[in-house]
């Protein structure tokens, strides 16, 4: 059975930093390239970041470049969501995502809120 489990969400001030991971079960890990989406109440889930699955090539939305970085282990099975200088705009359910050819799996979710 496919497990994605995000953890190391929570309250966070303005300009703060947290570490989201995610960690999987039950599929080949480093087949699946990897990424994060976030998503606020009424609007469309967006990507934030994406990995290959060798992690050779990462992806960013433009929102927040140069702030976050994703990073995975494939020894661990486990994909990172690095995030600082966080700003109350970040606030968000952010949710893993293990992707290859038409086969996708998703995460429950973790929360994420920048607000002081």
């Amino acid at each position: 059975q496919v497990h994605l489990v995000e953890s190391g969400g929570g309250l966070v001030q303005p300009g703060g930093s947290l570490r989201l991971s995610c960690t999987t079960s039950g599929f080949t890990f480093s087949n699946y390239a990897m990424s994060w989406y976030r998503q606020t109440p009424g609007k469309e889930r967006e990507l934030v970041a994406r990995i290959t699955s060798t992690g050779s090539s990462t992806t960013y939305a433009d929102s927040v470049k140069g702030r976050f970085t994703i990073s995975r282990d494939n020894a661990k099975n486990t994909v990172y969501l690095q995030m600082n200088r966080l700003k109350p705009e970040d606030t968000a359910v952010y949710y893993c995502n293990a992707k290859r050819i038409t086969i996708g799996y998703w995460g429950q979710g973790t929360q994420v809120t920048v607000s002081s």
